[in-house]
């Protein structure tokens, strides 16, 4: 089916880096350089974004054959999942109408001095008013953005990877 990929896939994981480098590049460039400050889900989408990125680039490295591309499949298809996860929880949020937003809470790094590492992460991703604010790129809103490259990103990375297993007659 899509076997012509698999002399390919080295590069295609290589490929699969870069766009989550250049993603982490323009979310840093719209904080340090437009003044977007980001609030504690787009951190952690950008956590997911250099989990992704990490995964593409040991698959290019190890570039192996047969069935250990399997793992490097189902590794692209889970962190994008959970990035997919987090960036449509926070598409929700912006969605609520104003009477709905939840209130704003303190920041991550105040979040994750007080409470033990789990309870930060759950408060985090219940959402806070702050995280209710809508910046737009190009029309869409960030997290819309982000939400669109993990699918994307996710479903090219685990095809890609498929495609160098082996096939059964």
């Amino acid at each position: 089916m899509l076997d012509h990929l698999s002399p390919y896939c080295r590069r295609l994981n290589l490929a699969g880096f870069a766009i989550c480098l250049l993603l982490l590049g323009a979310v840093y460039y719209l904080q340090f350089v437009q003044g977007m400050e980001p609030c504690p889900l787009c951190i952690f989408q950008r956590l997911a974004v250099a989990g992704l990125g990490a995964v593409f680039l040991l698959a290019a490295v190890h570039n192996p054959r047969g069935t250990a591309r399997y793992g490097y499949a189902v590794a692209v298809a889970v962190v994008a999942a959970v990035g997919a996860a987090i960036a449509g929880r926070h598409v929700w949020l912006q969605s609520l109408p104003p009477d709905q937003v939840p209130s704003c809470g303190p920041g991550l790094n105040y979040l994750l001095d007080t409470f033990p590492l789990f309870e930060a992460i759950a408060l985090v991703l219940r959402g806070s008013g702050e995280c209710a604010e809508v910046e737009t790129l190009f029309g869409l809103s960030i997290p819309l953005w982000s939400l669109l490259a993990f699918i994307g990103l996710g479903l090219a990375g685990f095809v890609i990877n498929l495609a160098g297993a082996p096939r059964r007659a």
